[in-house]
Order: structure tokens, then sequence, then C-alpha cells
């Protein structure tokens, strides 16, 4: 069984910030592109961003300019800093690994990996 080991998650008020950290394994993190989701009550799991191998990025609109995705080699950890965050981040933030596939992997069934989530909550 793969660990993706999320943590960073936690309430903030809006225009606020916060960084999500994902650990995969040494031999995902080196293989495969990491992306964040997230899942709001009642509402499917959408795409936040994604991270390849190359570190490449790729982002979904409504994020871009206030999320980062990145990749840290020497810990094998991914990066989620996500600043002026919005009552409408509000969800349950997960990380995921994907291998193969056409860049960007941005659907769901793309991912082979998934971690256990970490709460977001933006106050207004």
């Amino acid at each position: 069984q793969v660990q993706l080991a999320e943590s960073g998650g936690g309430l903030v008020q809006a225009g606020g910030s916060l960084r999500l950290s994902c650990a995969p394994p040494e031999r995902i993190f080196s293989t495969y592109a990491i992306g964040w989701f997230r899942q709001a009550p009642g509402k499917e799991r959408e795409f936040v961003a994604v991270v390849h191998v190359s570190d490449s990025t790729y982002y979904a609109e409504s994020v871009k300019g206030r999320f980062t995705i990145s990749r840290e080699h020497l810990k094998n950890t991914v990066w989620l800093q996500m600043n002026s965050l919005k009552p409408e981040d509000t969800a349950v933030y997960y990380c995921a690994a994907s291998f193969g596939g056409t860049w960007p992997q941005y659907l769901v069934s793309e991912y082979d990996y998934w971690g256990q989530g970490t709460q977001v909550t933006v106050s207004s």
C-alpha cells in the first residue's frame, strides 16, 4: 500500500495563507506526477494543481496566481503554497500520484494513489 502523507491543513481567515505538504515514498516522488485535488461538501472532487517530475506545473484557473505547487527534492516533498485564500477554497485537500497519462494530468481517473486528505477551512 502506497502512503502519501499529507499535512498542513487548518483554519485561516480570508486573505490568509496555508502551506500543505505531501511526502510520497521516494520511488513515487521521482517517477510520478504529483497533484492536489480538493473536495467541498456535496461537490465532486476537483483538480487544483499538478507538478511533473521535470518540475513543470499546471493549475486550475480558480487558483492560478494564488497557489504555487513545487517539489523539494532533498525531502521528497511536494508543497502547495496557498495565498490570498477565499472562503470558497474551503475543502478537504488530497494529494495524489499519477504515472503515465498525458500531461497535464487533471482528471481524477488519471491518478493511481491518493492520500487521506487534510481539511482546509477559510473563514470570511
